[in-house]
């Protein structure tokens, strides 16, 4: 027997599972690790500061007494500012831009509001001082017209009129953008409530889900609201299993954003030679399981390695249990997963785009949920709710079979599992 050891929340459970059962651990492939001694984050990030993708230096770009914003991530994202900022305000301060000359945004999209606290969390002691530190969701919102697709720009004011717009953030799988990062810090990060709404209604394109950048109309319609702004810049970085910095990427908001998604498919897209029976998927511990719709990303990202009608055994603990009220709603309203999946076909709205995506799955594999959500809001979201692994994993195999082949996923909100297209099923 084998112990596997998972994250969950700030903490871990683990279960045993024999080697015969175990199909594999789905890692992410080889990265580089500052605890390897090959690199030191703050440099990483600096180099690719000093070598920017498609623009000249940050340091070229600006002058003296233009009005600077940073979009910042809000605290359900792994990207950490705290890292990013420093050398980025460093590279700003060479050429005489003052600190009262910048403001940094959090993109805060429809998530809630941060408490102080968490702002200063974000971005650390020194620069939550120095720096103004806003959400977007505090301002009024300007109208930029409309993108190719029909989507209304309305973006948040200081965005809109800063003389130079930076943003930075993490880039990883996204389940219809097909990856974060890039302009995504601007939309969905500093639009309003109908500018995310109708950017999200393109998610219903079959072309429009995780890993898929061309033909992709959410992506496309995100780059070029980017693109009616005029994104003056961005530091965009890869984080390993370990939340560690594995590279950072500079410059234009469409080349460096790039660059990223391609150096991110050689760590974490992960090829498998055919289906699971059973998928066993932490969402990756705090903040990437604060709620369930964060974790969500982990379980579509393990219904791509699992057969039809198989089990998804999610890790998640959600202290903040659903983590947003319209998709609560929508899935207390429904009474079987299609109603959410017709529901948002005639009424898009946000929030129930995320119910109806876990509809998808349901409708696949039979979902077992370990998470600190109280058993009922489980059944709701038509999960079954177990205290531990253990447990789940012996319910799934009597659903399975004793031979059922098992695959693990430990950082499911980070890897894609790509079923080899000459065995699939």
């Amino acid at each position: 027997m084998r112990t596997i050891e998972l994250k969950y929340g700030k903490n871990t459970m683990s279960f045993q599972i024999s080697d015969e059962n175990l199909m594999g651990i789905l890692e992410a492939n080889a990265s580089t690790s500052i605890n390897d001694n090959k690199i030191n984050e703050t440099a990483e990030i600096k180099r690719a500061l000093l070598n920017p993708l498609g623009t000249p230096r940050l340091s070229e770009l600006v002058k003296k007494r233009q009005k600077v914003v940073i979009m910042a991530s809000d605290i359900t994202r792994p990207s950490p500012s705290y890292k990013l900022l420093p050398p980025l305000l460093d590279e700003l301060s060479q050429v005489g831009v003052l600190d009262q000359d910048i403001k940094i945004i959090f993109g805060m999209g429809i998530h809630r509001r941060h408490s102080e606290d968490e702002k200063r969390r974000l971005v650390g002691n020194d620069i939550y001082e120095r720096i103004e530190c806003i959400d977007s969701n505090e301002e009024s919102y300007i109208d930029l017209g409309y993108t190719s697709r029909g989507t209304p720009v309305h973006l948040c004011k200081s965005i809109v009129e800063a003389d130079i717009r930076i943003c930075t953030g993490n880039i990883e799988y996204h389940y219809f953008a097909g990856y974060s990062g890039g302009a995504k810090a601007i939309m969905p990060g500093a639009a309003n409530y109908e500018t995310i709404r109708h950017n999200h209604k393109l998610q219903l394109n079959d072309k429009a889900k995780s890993g898929v950048l061309t033909g992709n109309p959410v992506r496309e319609d995100i780059d070029e609201i980017g693109e009616m702004l005029g994104i003056s810049f961005i530091l965009n970085v890869v984080l390993n299993e370990k939340k560690e910095v594995s590279k950072a990427f500079a410059g234009d908001y469409l080349e460096a954003h790039r660059a990223g998604c391609a150096y991110l498919d050689t760590l974490n897209s992960v090829s498998i030679d055919t289906h699971a029976d059973i998928v066993v998927v932490s969402a990756g511990g705090s903040p990437k399981d604060i709620n369930m719709y964060q974790t969500q990303k982990a379980l579509d990202n393990a219904s791509h390695a699992i057969k039809n009608g198989g089990v998804i055994i999610l890790l998640g603990e959600c202290p903040e249990g659903f983590g947003e009220d319209t998709f609560e709603e929508w899935i207390n309203e429904a009474s079987k997963p299609d109603d959410l999946i017709n529901r948002l076909r005639k009424e898009f709205v946000l929030g129930g785009h995320k119910a109806a995506a876990i509809a998808k799955v349901v409708n696949k594999a039979n979902v077992l949920f370990v998470s600190a959500m109280p058993k009922e809001d489980v059944a709701q979201l038509y999960f079954s709710p177990f205290e531990n692994l253990q447990k789940a994993l012996d319910k799934a195999f009597n659903l399975q079979g004793n031979n059922a082949r098992v695959l693990v996923i430990p950082q499911g909100g980070s890897i894609l599992p790509c079923v080899r297209e000459d065995s699939q099923t």
